[in-house]
């Protein structure tokens, strides 16, 4: 896979994923440096918003005004690299990377939210100029894990962010009413989006309810469940003013509209798990899409690893549902 390379202000501190290991070795602090020099954008885009592009016809405006369409590749970090029945799909760093440049090179994609590591590569790959960039905050529940839902915040904290540049957070909120460790993460994220509202930046919250069936966790996308899960979730911390949700489409899309009036806070669709039929995915994001909460699309697996293997559409038609 050869992927496109994003417009950059200046010339990529390392010219392909190759140079990559090299860079890190020989000059971290060249992670800092383009993380200084990175070009940054408002989070949303309204239709008369300046966009720093090459070409007349792309300044003219954005291509969905208001929306987001971000690319997720946080999963590595908690050890979940399964992509449907691939257990190990996303296991390969440096096809990892390819398929995310790639991805943020199409026309209309926002940004990215991942870990640590993989935006300190796309850094220095100089893929983030004018993208939103999202940090991933919580990567300590590890999949499949005895302590899975004691979700430490093991990845960017928000002074993290805030040294970096970086446009906003995200955090993973799930909620077992028969694990202790639910009300550990419970408590760190609230004292979390208060430290992310105080330096005034955005912070993205998953939340899901959830239970164990034989030994597996498993998240309920019933509609009373995702209401519950964004009622919590929405009454955190001291302030919602900097509170975005992140949620999944529900069992039965139609339930979505009713689903999405427990909250006024703006909210974006989260991927999860598709499996074969992609088709049907874009077909409940478009409708989930038409309600007034609903902001955009944060999507990874199924768009960076799609069955037929074509990125790029999988991306294109993701951005047309906006």
């Amino acid at each position: 896979m050869t992927p496109a390379r994003p417009t950059a202000s200046a010339t990529p501190a390392a010219p392909s994923v190759r140079d990559l290991v090299r860079l890190r070795a020989e000059r971290p602090e060249a992670i800092a440096e383009a993380a200084a020099r990175r070009r940054r954008r408002p989070l949303l885009r309204t239709a008369g918003t300046a966009v720093a592009a090459e070409t007349a016809s792309d300044r003219a405006r954005p291509p969905h005004p208001g929306r987001l369409m971000v690319i997720a590749a946080d999963h590595p970090a908690r050890g979940a690299l399964a992509v449907g029945d691939r257990a190990l799909a996303m296991a390969n760093r440096f096809e990892l990377l390819q398929r995310l440049c790639l991805a943020l090179s199409r026309p209309g994609v926002d940004g990215v939210l991942a870990s640590a590591d993989v935006l300190d590569d796309l850094l220095l790959l100089g893929a983030l100029e004018d993208k939103v960039v999202m940090g991933s905050m919580n990567r300590g529940g590890l999949a499949g894990a005895a302590f899975e839902l004691d979700d430490r915040f093991t990845g960017h904290r928000p002074e993290d962010l805030v040294r970096h540049g970086f446009d906003a957070g995200k955090l993973l909120l799930r909620i077992d009413h028969d694990d202790p460790g639910s009300l550990d993460t419970l408590h760190a994220a609230a004292r979390t989006i208060d430290a992310m509202a105080a330096h005034r930046l955005p912070v993205f919250v998953e939340p899901f309810l959830c239970r164990r069936v034989d030994g597996r966790l498993r998240n309920d996308l019933g509609a009373a469940a995702v209401t519950t899960s964004i009622a919590i979730a929405s009454g955190l911390a001291g302030t919602s003013a900097y509170t975005w949700l992140k949620v999944p489409v529900t069992e039965d899309p139609d339930d979505m509209a009713q689903v999405m009036d427990t909250s006024t806070l703006p909210a974006v669709l989260l991927g999860g798990e598709v499996g074969d039929d992609l088709d049907g995915a874009y077909g409940k994001w478009r409708e989930a899409l038409r309600l007034p909460t609903v902001r955009g699309l944060v999507v990874g697996r199924s768009l960076l690893y799609p069955v037929d293997g074509d990125v790029a559409g999988a991306v294109d038609t993701a951005v047309s549902l906006l």
